[in-house]
């Protein structure tokens, strides 16, 4: 199957990665809403309860880059097939699981599985389209299912939970990953592994996913530990140490995981960055709008998932037109609308009183930061793609997910910490509980409004190419691609 096979298949394909990647997705928020049931079953610690969230987390985060590498390296429908396979029967464990170390230990393997899936998926829609308006027509869908699969996730936990059992959450995934795996040999292409350089640069491989766990641990995790705490200063050292020694080793390596040369190209390198301050940016406002609405408004958990759909429903209905724009006037202009809209929502979010209501404070806010997305991931998306030929796409597409990923944990873990530490201070002033969280809440978006419009100035900076994406590539990109092929 190549971009020249008839119209359908390419769309029966994508449907099938679509599905997979949207699983990735919900599965990030899905448990959240269903944390003190499953506490209260398998008896959970205070402290440890979170890690059902965390684990997930940091393997899907951590092993983002190195899944797209072995995709391009050892062949994208293979490796997609055996990813579908570890989720599923990860997912199956967790429904099983007697214990909490065995469920965390499940959803651990399960987030590893779906680093894997992603930029593998991704990566296979860039082999079935060429560049151009189709191709962008299917990332537009991409990005839509990417900015609602969080909230689809609080939704669904929330309904199955209460209707069904939390176990229902992961057995979900198993007839679902089953369907997807018997048609996957039908559906997508057989895709040639990099048969030219199979050698694998495994200390590169270490040091670049230890660096990238351990970063994303000492994030996640310092709000409750604080930042000044030795763990978080001991764990942020060890991954500065092994980033640096990532790059020392991929500048010396004749099989690079990552290429440093691929930096050079300018396109990718603004949406990389502009990803990382979006996500997050948004993110983190989804965090803390989750939590003004359950603590502060007293909120269900059923109640916040569907308030949430007012920011998912802009994304859907605005995924089209953000990827026509791209088409016609390059990712520029997109990307600088997109910042400026999850700026604007997440900033008016300020605004929030103590006991506000859902249509006279929120549905505001979150339908412009919703619509942010739309006009923020998709250019992303493709932008971070068209320059780059086939044998790098999972590379590319690794080096997005992983920007935004730990953007959003950088984001959350900042805006934790400024809400918390504003909060104590109104508190110890003899100010009300729910004043006290409001008021910390409200300096923490301030925060993150700010981190979103930093994404401005990068994409004028850095995102230079504003003609539509469909043309050529530039010279600018022909110049890097012969040293992107001798390292593939």
């Amino acid at each position: 199957m190549t971009p020249t096979t008839p119209h359908i298949n390419r769309w029966r394909a994508f449907a099938l990665l679509a599905v997979a990647y949207f699983m990735t997705c919900v599965d990030l928020t899905v448990v959240n809403v269903s944390l003190p049931t499953i506490g209260r079953d398998l008896r959970f610690s205070v402290t440890s309860l979170q890690w059902v969230v965390t684990a997930y987390a940091l393997a899907y985060g951590g092993f983002l880059l190195l899944g797209g590498r072995i995709a391009d390296l050892f062949g994208r429908r293979r490796v997609l097939m055996s990813a579908l396979g570890v989720f599923g029967a990860a997912s199956l464990a967790c429904a099983l699981a007697p214990s909490d170390a065995v469920l965390i230990g499940s959803r651990a393997i399960q987030g590893l599985g779906a680093a894997v899936m992603l930029p593998t998926a991704m990566s296979i829609v860039t082999s079935i389209f060429d560049e151009g308006p189709e191709r962008n027509k299917a990332l537009g869908i991409w990005g839509a299912l990417g900015a609602t699969g969080g909230t689809v996730g609080l939704l669904t936990g929330g309904l199955i939970t209460r209707y069904l059992g939390w176990q229902y959450i992961f057995y979900l995934n198993v007839p679902i990953g089953a369907l997807a795996l018997a048609l996957a040999p039908r559906l997508l292409p057989r895709g040639a592994s990099s048969t030219a350089n199979r050698r694998f640069d495994l200390p590169g491989a270490l040091a670049g996913t230890g660096g990238l766990v351990l970063l994303a641990d000492a994030i996640s995790q310092s709000p409750q530990y604080g930042w000044g705490a030795a763990r978080t200063v001991a764990l942020l050292a060890a991954a500065v140490v092994l980033l640096v020694a990532f790059v020392v080793i991929e500048s010396r390596s004749k099989s690079p995981i990552v290429p440093l040369s691929i930096f050079r190209l300018r396109l990718l390198t603004g949406a990389i960055t502009a990803g990382l301050l979006i996500g997050g940016s948004f993110f983190a406002f989804l965090f803390i709008g989750t939590l003004y609405m359950q603590q502060v408004l007293h909120f269900s958990a059923l109640q916040t998932g569907l308030a949430w759909m007012s920011g998912s429903v802009p994304s859907i209905v605005f995924a089209g037109v953000s990827q026509r724009l791209v088409t016609r006037r390059g990712p520029k202009v997109a990307l600088g609308i997109g910042a400026c809209l999850v700026a604007s929502g997440v900033i008016w979010g300020t605004q929030i009183p103590v006991h506000g209501h859902f249509l006279e404070n929120l549905a505001g806010p979150f339908v412009l930061a919703g619509a942010g997305t739309a006009f923020s991931f998709i250019p992303i998306s493709i932008a971070v793609l068209a320059g780059v030929r086939q044998r790098q796409a999972g590379l590319a597409s690794g080096l997005m997910n992983t920007s935004i990923q730990l953007g959003a944990a950088l984001g959350i873990a900042v805006a934790s910490s400024v809400a918390a530490s504003n909060t104590k201070a109104l508190l110890r002033t003899g100010a009300a509980g729910p004043a006290a969280l409001a008021a910390g809440y409200h300096h923490a978006l301030w925060l993150l409004g700010g981190i979103a419009l930093l994404a401005l100035p990068v994409t004028l900076a850095l995102v230079r190419r504003n003609h539509p994406v469909e043309v050529a590539h530039t010279s600018a990109v022909g110049a890097v691609e012969p040293a992107l092929a001798a390292t593939s």
